[in-house]
């Protein structure tokens, strides 16, 4: 910086071609001014944000982009310093200056004409009064800014983004065909075809009685059971019980499709008064008998099969109650002289075979099974002898005699089990009778892993001897294989099967003693 002798401070780089002395008032002025200016612009170029191209932008048109952005807000900058509004003149497109009387009126009159055109839109309102030139915000300047005064018009943009602003267009109606769907203008029978396509339909159209049953008869009459569901389950909303149940009795295809859809639902209370109500007295109890499967305290379960033995059961049905209660309430007397026994710890076969699971609510033939796995030796008075229990509830012989073959086998007791065999004619000869085939208590005798001596005394009463020596074979019965080749005088068969038993064994000792006997006479 340099300074004058008149004191005043000029730019270094500044040339006075004259002395400042020599200069008037008015001539000072205008320099600095221009030396002001050239300053201001040079301070602006110097200032400019335009960046320089690099290699590491990643997106050209972004930054392009944003290079115009700053173009365009620096121009507007200039535009707001330079721009004088006192000197420009709004004027309409007519010639005519904003806010002049004619203008006015030529405004009002369009704006009249555009609402009479334009009725199926809605109305924007027209109470904002007529704007001055000095009230108006559409000039030059305004335009180049990109937005208007505070208290004028907003620009496009803006109004945009105004929630307050909003954009209306006509609506297209919907064919009549759609709407028709959801007014329900359908017949019962179209009604019914619908249903069947799956398509969206209204039953509440359906009012009367007679309309109603007209509907149900339709569905019946397709043989579609999910409609005939579908128009049941209306019914049932909007009918009373009595009127339903009096219709359904006339038709029994619905009325089949009702009972299977409470069943399905368990509405069983509604179901029960429907037996009732037409009259099905056993259905109706052995319907309250099935609720004894929701009650899980015993003693609340014996009481309430004790309540239904009054119902209206048929004969058969009735003895099935009648030994259901008798069984349940047995069980709970055995279960708890049993529990205790265990707790006690004096009981042998308690201690050697723990209980797996309570007695209560079990079947009759696991019951049976349980008595005689732990109560075989008991007296036929007591309640958990096996003996009283086949006589109570009448148990065949063959059932009982396979469940407790099972249960004394399991335990190893086979003295138990010879006695189940055993039998005495009338001259009071004993001999090993079974209600099975022989065949079948080997198999049973196996599964509870008996000795080859037990099974042996079994598979020889087996009268087929193709299937004795085929039994004899598989479980190793030796003397059993070898009486029979014996028996039927084959020297190879038996050479053959002296290969198989141990050496130095008994039964090979006894094949060596029948190969050398002469008095048999081999037939090879």
């Amino acid at each position: 910086m340099t300074s004058c002798d008149a004191g005043c401070v000029l730019p270094a780089n500044s040339f006075l071609p004259f002395c400042v002395d020599n200069l008037n008032k008015e001539s000072l002025t205008l320099y600095v001014q221009m030396i002001k200016s050239k300053v201001d612009e040079e301070d602006y170029w110097h200032s400019s944000k335009f960046k320089a191209f690099t290699f590491d932008d990643e997106d050209d048109e972004l930054s392009r982009l944003k290079e115009s952005r700053q173009a365009v807000n620096n121009i507007r900058r200039l535009v707001e310093e330079d721009d004088d509004e006192d000197d420009v003149e709004r004027v309409s497109w007519s010639g005519e200056p904003v806010g002049s009387i004619s203008w006015s009126v030529k405004e009002t009159a369009a704006s009249s004409q555009r609402a009479d055109r334009e009725p199926a839109f809605p109305k924007i309102s027209t109470d904002t009064p007529s704007i001055s030139r000095s009230q108006s915000g559409y000039s030059l300047s305004s335009l180049f800014k990109g937005k208007p005064k505070v208290g004028n018009f907003q620009t496009f943009s803006d109004a945009l983004t105004d929630s307050s602003v909003r954009l209306y267009a006509p609506e297209l109606r919907k064919p009549k065909s759609e709407y028709k769907d959801y007014v329900s203008d359908w017949s019962p029978e179209e009604t019914v075809q619908r249903l069947q396509q799956g398509k969206a339909v209204s039953l509440e159209r359906f009012r009367t009685l007679q309309d109603k049953l007209l509907l149900l008869d339709h569905a019946i009459a397709a043989h579609d059971g999910n409609v005939i569901t579908a128009v049941l389950i209306y019914l049932k909303r909007t009918l009373c019980k009595e009127v339903l149940f009096r219709e359904l009795e006339s038709r029994q295809t619905a009325l089949r499709h009702f009972i299977h859809y409470l069943s399905e639902t368990q509405n069983q209370r509604l179901l029960l008064e429907l037996h009732r109500a037409l009259g099905k007295a056993e259905d109706a109890a052995l319907l309250q008998y099935k609720e004894h499967l929701s009650i899980t305290d015993e003693n609340k379960r014996r009481d309430f099969l004790k309540n239904c033995l009054s119902l209206p059961f048929s004969a058969e049905d009735l003895a099935h109650v009648q030994d259901h209660y008798t069984l349940l309430e047995r069980q709970i007397i055995i279960e708890v002289t049993d529990r205790q026994a265990e707790c006690g710890g004096k009981v042998e076969i308690f201690q050697k075979f723990p209980r797996k699971a309570l007695i209560l609510n079990m079947p009759l033939i696991t019951t049976l099974y349980y008595c005689c796995f732990y109560h075989y030796a008991e007296p036929e008075g007591t309640f958990s002898s096996p003996l009283n229990i086949r006589q109570t509830f009448k148990i065949s012989e063959k059932q009982y005699f396979v469940t407790a073959l099972a249960a004394r086998a399991k335990l190893k007791a086979w003295l138990d089990v010879d006695a189940l065999f055993a039998s005495r004619n009338w001259l009071g000869f004993t001999r090993k009778k079974s209600p099975l085939s022989f065949q079948r208590v080997v198999d049973i005798l196996q599964k509870n892993s008996a000795p080859t001596h037990v099974l042996q005394d079994y598979v020889a009463l087996v009268d087929d001897g193709e299937l004795r020596l085929t039994l004899a074979q598989k479980h190793k019965c030796h003397d059993i294989v070898i009486s029979t080749y014996r028996d039927m005088k084959d020297r190879q068969l038996l050479l053959g099967y002296r290969g198989k038993v141990v050496r130095g064994s008994a039964e090979e000792r006894k094949i060596d003693d029948l190969l050398s006997n002469p008095q048999i006479r081999w037939k090879n």
